[in-house]
């Protein structure tokens, strides 16, 4: 396994790829090539038939260069450097930095293999890559790039430690969508390295990353967080986010059939009981008395008057 320092210090873990995976992906290529050469050549042999002898060798050499130098180049470009072979074994193409490559890396591989692999048989590049600690052959080695396994074996798979409990679900109003994907390469290669790290280094690494962060997306990372909860928080939101997105879940602050932990409901705290004041007795309206029947007073109790 090869480490590589990126720009901002942080070790990846790139796992170069070795001859025999190498060498297959190469004929692989060499096969597809030849036989869309050989398509090409009886094309322009029926095609130019009528032309002079100088015509013809000046059409099969450029399709010659167009094919068997011209075709890998583009093929590598346009899709970072991966070409059919190299998708079959698993392989891909890639800077010393770890970083996609571009047209200038593609075309000086392609132009000095042509020495080192077509006209030599492949012996130089195998030589070199034998000699060489990562395995790189001359064009790699003139073009600064690497050739790296992308498919790794199960349980070879860097693990990344999830962040506290208490900042789970903290971040999910972060908008993450202007990070790039190589920052949030970077922070994972730290994560599942930091604890093989200096301290003091690894605290640094982690305040770097914590701030380019916090300026993709806009908001300023919390003071009382240290900087690598920090980013284990923020990578696991954004798993939570393509989890989500990926199996339809719930809105993005959770609910029922989200993916993630939910942050907690707000449950209102009742109030102290007051004591409530003890009602006033109502008034009682008062009344004139109304003057004293004499005979009143020698009625019987019952509830009915004798008759006059």
């Amino acid at each position: 396994m090869s480490e590589l320092v990126t720009g901002e210090a942080v070790t990846l873990e790139l796992r170069p790829a070795k001859l025999p995976s190498r060498a297959l992906a190469v004929l692989l290529d060499l096969l597809v090539v030849g036989l869309v050469y050989t398509v090409v050549t009886i094309v322009l042999v029926i095609s130019t038939a009528s032309l002079d002898e100088a015509a013809q060798f000046a059409l099969s050499i450029a399709a010659f260069i167009l094919v068997l130098v011209g075709a890998p180049i583009a093929v590598e470009t346009l899709s970072h450097g991966r070409s059919l072979g190299k998708m079959a074994c698993g392989l891909r193409v890639v800077r010393d930095d770890g970083g996609p490559i571009r047209f200038r890396h593609a075309l000086v591989r392609g132009a000095v293999g042509v020495v080192e692999i077509l006209m030599t048989f492949g012996v130089v590049a195998c030589i070199a890559s034998l000699v060489s600690a990562r395995g790189r052959r001359i064009g790699d080695v003139v073009a600064g790039t690497l050739v790296v396994r992308e498919r790794v074996p199960v349980g070879q798979t860097a693990f990344v430690p999830p962040p506290p409990p208490w900042l789970s679900g903290r971040f999910a109003e972060l908008d993450l969508s202007a990070v790039p994907d190589g920052l949030w390469l970077a922070v994972r290669q730290y994560l599942t390295r930091m604890r093989q790290l200096d301290p003091q280094v690894g605290w640094a690494m982690a305040e770097r990353l914590a701030s380019d962060v916090a300026a993709c997306t806009g908001t300023a990372a919390p003071h009382d967080v240290p900087p690598a909860a920090y980013l284990a928080a923020v990578v696991q939101e954004r798993q939570v986010r393509e989890a989500r997105r990926a199996f339809g879940g719930g809105a993005a602050t959770g609910g029922p059939g989200s993916f993630g932990p939910q942050a907690p409901t707000a449950v209102p705290y009742p109030p102290a009981a007051v004591p409530l004041p003890l009602p006033l007795p109502l008034p009682v309206p008062v009344t004139e008395a109304a003057p004293k029947d004499p005979a009143a007073e020698h009625r019987p109790s019952g509830g009915f008057a004798p008759p006059a």
